[in-house]
């Protein structure tokens, strides 16, 4: 009686190696066609939104603040969406500029033994100085329109007090000397490396004080309350 021959072994399909828990997915690639706004922001992009965002400043399109806030925004943002959306209202490179704001025409604030308190809304070409002697002088450059990007304040306070209030976001570069008196800078850290606005500011106090704060330190109580507002909807 003849024996069949041993068949061969099929080998077991090899299963697939289990995937770890903690490993991170990797999300599938973005069809450009389909979400455009969703894609992500290159530095490049960022830096041309700034570039736009100073052109609409030198435009007259733009206060001091909004330019400073956009800017910020602009090197905050993740995807093209978000870039877009900062840029929204604004008309595309190369249109007919913009009437820009009247030039500021006063450009020294003093106090002696008063106060002398101004909110600047014009356009600021040039170099403003705040003097105070035994008052209190305080300039707002929040509304302000700076073609330039940089504002150059020469303070001087005697046996006074001179405040100066900056959008946040600004770089701020303080100069000069100080006897029985301080010399005070309270801003938010711009963005590390970002081409903010600047105010420089040559100071000398003596027994007296000079302070530049931002928005957020200006008022911090309502800015609380205007972002619980906010927050709140």
């Amino acid at each position: 009686m003849s024996q069949s021959s041993p068949q061969p072994e099929r080998p077991c399909p090899s299963r697939p190696p289990a995937r770890r828990q903690d490993a991170h997915p990797v999300p599938d690639p973005l069809d450009a066609r389909s979400a455009p706004d969703a894609i992500r922001a290159s530095d490049a992009e960022r830096e041309a939104v700034v570039e736009r965002l100073r052109v609409a400043s030198v435009e007259g399109r733009l206060t001091f603040e909004e330019l400073t806030e956009r800017t910020e925004a602009a090197y905050a943002a993740v995807s093209r969406g978000d870039l877009e959306g900062i840029t929204a209202d604004l008309p595309g490179m190369g249109a007919p500029g913009a009437n820009p704001a009247p030039p500021q025409v006063k450009r020294r604030f003093s106090a002696v033994m008063g106060d002398c308190k101004e909110r600047i809304v014009g356009r600021i070409d040039g170099p403003l100085e705040a003097v105070s002697v035994m008052g209190d002088v305080e300039l707002d450059l929040r509304g302000a329109q700076v073609p330039t990007g940089e504002v150059q304040i020469s303070a001087t306070a005697v046996m006074g007090d001179v405040k100066i209030i900056v959008p946040d976001g600004v770089s701020v570069v303080l100069a000069g000397h100080n006897f029985l008196g301080d010399r005070k800078v309270n801003v938010r850290d711009p963005h590390p490396g970002a081409r903010v606005p600047v105010v420089r500011v040559t100071a000398t106090a003596v027994m007296g004080d000079i302070k530049i704060v931002d928005d957020e330190h200006h008022a911090p109580v309502r800015r609380a309350i205007t972002d619980w507002w906010q927050n709140r909807r």
